[in-house]
């Protein structure tokens, strides 16, 4: 059959449409491909200045580390780092259990801890100190034993007098903390973790009170009145309620749960890398990607911002002030290793960890 000059036009027309539409697809694809190449080598570069130097750091700063690398990763030479943790877990929950359990021990040793605030001249201790003044025993429920209980059990691991440290937290209702205004602006994020972890071990749930109670304390509408210490301060709360919903980085989170942080973050996006700290920036992007948002543009612009600020001598991003001190500087670029080169949510069917990870866990630990 003959083709007529008017087909052979319209097929060629077409040919040309579809080439020309292949093109700009490969022509934007090259240039993703590229950066998403350049962040993983400035992941790279940042984990070798650290890991050159890891066992330089403090044992909190190295399991601080370590565990998160290992929890991306599934490295076995990062299991060290989880026992380290774990050794601090065990020494800290055997002090309690043994010497720390009456409400006159428990008073002593929280005015004590409260005492290293005193006298502070940042905005951030002199908040923590008087909001924490009256109710001084939140420094050894929240900061001390809740925190230490919930790593044990994140490992399917529990101390071995569980249940007399249960009935410490249970003489204590937490709404009295977490449905505090001042306790919200001086331990934010603290807080976002405390009342999480106390959901995971089973004990109260107050994560929906303390969502209300957060967002009462901090009006999106008077964000402009805010210091860039409580702006930072709320951005970091909210950061810390997805990653303590994920159980840090074990299992996803779902975005309609937390609907009113993901749409505060699309809208305040420029307002945030603006205002906020390298750090708290990166905690924004992972809270995407702990959503499986990959591709959010709030994603691309949170890797952008850590992207550039990467010293290029120093493979690290050095504080707001130029501090290139590697054990200051950990918090900061262990989250842009992460937010840069994400690898994914590879939970077990309940957690990524378990006893069998750790050989031998430290004395006064055992398996749930």
């Amino acid at each position: 059959m003959k083709l007529f000059p008017q087909r052979i036009s319209g097929i060629c027309l077409l040919l040309f449409i579809w080439f020309s539409l292949f093109s700009t697809c490969q022509a934007q694809v090259a240039p993703e491909q590229a950066l998403k190449q350049q962040y993983i080598e400035q992941a790279q570069r940042i984990k070798t200045t650290y890991e050159a130097a890891l066992f330089t750091l403090k044992p909190y700063t190295f399991a601080h580390y370590g565990l998160r690398m290992h929890r991306q990763t599934h490295d076995p030479k990062y299991l060290l780092s989880l026992w380290v943790d774990l050794a601090r877990v065990a020494n800290r929950l055997n002090h309690f259990a043994s010497d720390v359990h009456t409400p006159t021990q428990i008073q002593a040793y929280a005015l004590s801890r409260l005492q290293s605030l005193k006298g502070k001249q940042t905005e951030r201790e002199k908040r923590r100190y008087q909001a924490t003044l009256n109710q001084a025993e939140y420094m050894y429920l929240g900061l001390d034993l809740l925190s230490a209980m919930a790593r044990a059990d994140e490992f399917g691991l529990k101390h071995k007098e569980d249940a007399k440290l249960r009935e410490i937290i249970r003489r204590y209702d937490f709404a009295k903390y977490a449905m505090d205004p001042e306790m919200i602006r001086a331990w934010a994020a603290q807080m976002a973790n405390h009342v999480y972890w106390l959901r995971q071990l089973g004990e109260q749930d107050l994560t929906q009170a303390f969502s209300q109670a957060f967002r009462l304390a901090y009006p999106d509408e008077q964000d402009h009145l805010l210091s860039e210490q409580q702006f930072n301060n709320k951005i970091y709360g909210m950061s810390h309620i997805i990653f303590a919903d994920s159980q840090y980085y074990l299992k996803p989170v779902v975005e309609s749960q937390h609907q009113w942080i993901f749409d505060y973050y699309r809208n305040n996006i420029d307002s945030i890398l603006a205002r906020c700290k390298e750090d708290v920036i990166a905690e924004v992007g992972l809270n995407f990607l702990l959503a499986q948002l990959d591709h959010d543009p709030v994603v691309q612009k949170t890797q952008q911002a850590i992207s550039q600020a990467i010293h290029p001598l120093h493979n690290m991003i050095p504080s707001v002030s130029g501090d290139i001190n590697l054990e200051r500087g950990e918090h900061r670029n262990v989250l842009a290793i992460m937010l840069l080169d994400w690898q994914g949510l590879a939970a077990t069917s309940t957690t990524q960890a378990s006893p069998a990870m750790v050989v031998s866990p430290p004395y006064g630990l055992m398996a749930k």
